[in-house]
């Protein structure tokens, strides 16, 4: 990335956009009503859950629903989610960026943007769950290399800084160009363009970083989720210890990060007037991406169960039984009929796959995969694969007060980055329909035969 802000002795080239870039510079220029009551009530949400959590802090877990053998609950179930939905940006953005689709262009700042904030409230999850947070600093301290935990962290912390690294290159030009028409906060634009002025060796080495961190990314997220799984496959649990856990847990994570960004993208689209440039095309071709994901995770899902109950061993079939026909059938049930089966039947046909109908399977999606990582934890530790009797938890208003005011204020910081920065990378739109149309017209000429 050296050099990228170095100054050229070739003359900048002054952007001309041949796009309507008005209404992404709207919201940076100025603020409505809707914006201030939006934020005040995510706010109160917010502080809801900050003071559930100070009563947590000052009275301990007992005002919880964990208990032994229930040591872990909602909070781990929230740090499964966020994780899985941080796989909306640079996992979906990296494999269309390097794949060459050019409709990518307006959709991937607002996944990437996803990615950074989901993965900060997956690892505060963690956290959450500790009666003392100080004891965090135990997995650095003593932290084990066999141990899964240790290669969590280090996972997470490595995804984190790529995803930053990876939301920030692409900001550059954008950052220039407010710069240079003196929109909204200048002297901001100015220090995050660090020098950037257009130039074709600065687009050069800009570019050239830009595709190596999207070729870094994408297994650097695949093995995240790929280590979250091992904190559960590798124990001897009844259900947990599963060699498609791996696998089962990326699909999961771009499923439901598909579903996030669907759902991100129609509220910017219908909240900043921005028809003219999230278009229907896209929602019909992620809702395409959507249900291949939604075929596998059914394809996944059923082969998990399957096997669990062909095997038919009395601890596991425990916590199969608590979810196919016990305590748990309900939300069980409603997990592979709502959030899988519906939402495949929906994208399955062109008139599904428009702006509402890919919101509705998105929503149905979402709330599915957090029940479906709430049942992976809870029936599992109720029947533990030790001679104790069965658990029982409910969850307390603490723990919902607390998931409520992690989503709220996963809410409130994307709505605050849409207010300083361009949710749609206005350089990378403005390329495409400079370069890219005629480079996929010379691609299209070679697939076509003589």
């Amino acid at each position: 990335m050296a050099g990228i802000g170095a100054m050229e002795i070739e003359e900048p080239r002054s952007p001309r956009f041949t796009f309507e870039v008005q209404p992404i510079f709207e919201p940076l220029r100025r603020t409505g009503a809707g914006f201030y009551w939006a934020a005040a009530a995510l706010l109160a949400v917010v502080a809801f859950g900050v003071y559930a959590y100070v009563r947590q802090y000052v009275y301990g877990l007992g005002v919880t629903g964990m208990n032994r053998p229930m040591y872990w609950g909602v909070y781990m179930a929230n740090f499964v989610f966020f994780i899985g939905i941080s796989h909306a940006g640079t996992l979906i953005s990296a494999i269309l960026r390097v794949s060459g689709a050019e409709w990518r262009r307006p959709v991937t700042r607002c996944a990437e943007v996803i990615t950074v904030f989901a993965l900060i409230f997956g690892a505060l999850s963690v956290i959450l769950d500790l009666g003392r947070p100080d004891r965090l600093l135990n997995v650095l301290r003593h932290g084990r290399l066999q141990s899964p935990i240790l290669w969590d962290v280090c996972c997470i912390s490595t995804y984190l800084t790529g995803s930053l690294i990876y939301l920030y290159l692409p900001l550059i030009p954008d950052m220039a160009i407010l710069r240079d028409r003196k929109e909204g906060r200048v002297w901001l634009y100015r220090f995050l363009a660090i020098g950037y002025r257009g130039t074709a060796g600065q687009k050069k080495r800009l570019e050239f970083w830009i595709a190596v961190m999207a070729i870094l990314i994408i297994p650097i997220a695949v093995s995240v989720h790929t280590v979250v799984s091992y904190i559960f496959a590798t124990t001897l649990q009844p259900g947990w210890h599963s060699t498609i856990f791996g696998p089962y847990f990326v699909v999961g994570a771009i499923f439901s990060g598909l579903a996030a960004l669907m759902i991100a993208m129609a509220i910017i689209r219908r909240g900043f007037r921005l028809e003219g440039v999230l278009k229907d095309i896209h929602f019909n071709n992620l809702g395409l991406i959507l249900l291949v994901m939604t075929c596998l995770m059914i394809y996944f899902t059923f082969n998990i169960y399957l096997v669990e109950i062909t095997g038919n061993e009395p601890l596991i079939m425990a916590s199969v039984l608590a979810k196919v026909n016990g305590p748990y059938a309900v939300p069980f049930w409603g997990m592979i009929v709502g959030g899988m089966i519906v939402p495949a039947i929906i994208l399955a046909f062109p008139k599904g796959r428009t702006v509402t109908g890919c919101v509705i399977a998105s929503v149905l999606i979402l709330v599915a995969m957090w029940v479906e990582r709430f049942l992976i934890v809870v029936p599992t530790l109720i029947h533990p694969r030790l001679p104790w009797t069965a658990g029982s938890y409910a969850p307390t208003w603490v723990e919902w007060a607390i998931t409520a005011g992690c989503l709220a204020a996963f809410a409130l910081l994307y709505l605050l980055f849409t207010k300083v920065f361009p949710i749609v990378s206005i350089w990378e739109v403005q390329e495409g329909i400079d370069e890219a149309i005629p480079k996929v017209r010379e691609r299209f000429k070679h697939y076509m035969p003589d």
